[in-house]
């Protein structure tokens, strides 16, 4: 049984690589399941709907003005905005075993730029919401 230890995702956020700014990620896949039960059936049916995916996404806080891949510089202008997301295992080429998750037209609602106590790492949490997910095992 292989077995995988998350060291070294791949967060690209809007073109940007922001992997070295995050310790935590999660990408969501999901298909709505419409009811197509009918008269006679003794069973709820359902089919597959829309996609409804999401991707949340923990960065430490960088408010620096260059380079531009500061985790500020790219999240605050995406607020209200759709993007594109990539997620990946690790940072090395798609593969079979590395797979690409690209979550294309993506919508970010809010942003937190300030938070945490004295003492504690500036953080931010984001979530992306909806879009269409397509996975890529070739480079």
């Amino acid at each position: 049984m292989a077995v995988l230890v998350l060291k070294d995702a791949y967060i690209s956020i809007g073109g940007t690589v922001l992997s070295d700014h995050s310790n935590s990620v999660t990408l969501n896949y999901e298909v709505d399941s419409v009811e197509i039960t009918a008269f006679g059936d003794t069973a709820h049916k359902f089919t597959g709907g829309l996609q409804n995916n999401s991707c949340d996404v923990e960065f430490m806080q960088d408010f620096a003005v260059s380079p531009s891949n500061s985790v500020e510089a790219v999240l605050y202008p995406l607020v209200g905005t759709t993007t594109t997301v990539i997620i990946k295992p690790n940072g090395a080429t798609t593969s079979s075993t590395n797979p690409a998750y690209t979550l294309t037209g993506t919508y970010l609602a809010a942003h937190t730029p300030v938070a945490g106590a004295v003492g504690e790492l500036a953080m931010t949490s984001v979530s992306f919401t909806g879009g269409t997910l397509a996975k890529s095992t070739t480079p």
